[in-house]
């Protein structure tokens, strides 16, 4: 049996134990990081399915610049990353969403949660096996089963979160959807976040897809309501 690699990233030694510790018991083979540095050649080198990732690390590299690394990264650029936080301030979680995160767990959080959101997201990245086709809409094409998407003929990387955005709103062409309804409907788990965290997403989703991000072609705002994407 393949088990799937979990990166833990922190630098308090407890945290790492205890999310280690709990992740083990659920089936998970863990790999732990207590810096950016390290963090990042250990991703390299071993392809975790996932990273959970702390965003205040010692040194001279810190979780947003793991984060940003991991995103640019050829071959890392789609490995799903759920960031732990002990900041209150809205823009810092804003800050790590926009940079690709897929998910974020507030400082103190409960072992389980961590193991809940971690399932959560390794779900969305793996996919529903009874979804598929394609859906088309001018140059840009979702492949529901392989969880792929290309921009005239051009793949592009996308995160478990911003495909299913995409994904979600192509399977009602023209639909306007509230931020919670795409909130509730791609997150499988009690998500304690905020609308303002889709805005994130939907921000990298139109960098990766539109021609010009600023006058997006496909991803839609509708102002007062949500987001849509333009009939086929």
């Amino acid at each position: 049996m393949a088990y799937q690699t979990i990166l833990v990233v922190d630098d308090e030694p407890q945290i790492v134990e205890l999310v280690q510790d709990y992740l083990k018991q659920a089936g998970f083979r863990v790999l732990t990081a207590r810096d950016g540095q390290t963090a990042l050649t250990s991703a390299r080198h071993e392809r975790p399915d996932l990273i959970v990732l702390d965003l205040m690390l010692p040194g001279g590299m810190d979780g947003l610049d793991v984060c940003r690394s991991v995103r640019q990264d050829a071959v890392l650029g789609d490995v799903p990353i759920i960031m732990l936080t002990a900041r209150d301030e809205e823009a810092d979680r804003l800050i790590g969403l926009e940079l690709g995160a897929d998910d974020y767990v507030t400082k103190p959080f409960s072992p389980r949660e961590v193991v809940a959101r971690v399932r959560a997201v390794l779900r969305r990245a793996q996919g529903d096996v009874r979804q598929s086709g394609i859906i088309r809409v001018g140059d840009l094409a979702i492949d529901l089963a392989d969880r792929s998407v290309t921009v005239a003929g051009e793949s592009i990387s996308l995160t478990p979160t911003e495909f299913d955005l995409l994904a979600i709103m192509a399977r009602s062409p023209g639909r306007p959807f509230t931020r919670a309804q795409l909130m509730d409907l791609a997150y499988d788990v009690a998500y304690a976040g905020y609308d303002r965290a889709i805005d994130s997403h939907i921000k990298n989703l139109r960098r990766k897809i539109e021609p010009d991000s600023r006058e997006p072609r496909y991803v839609l705002t509708v102002y007062g309501v949500g987001y849509k994407l333009v009939e086929q």
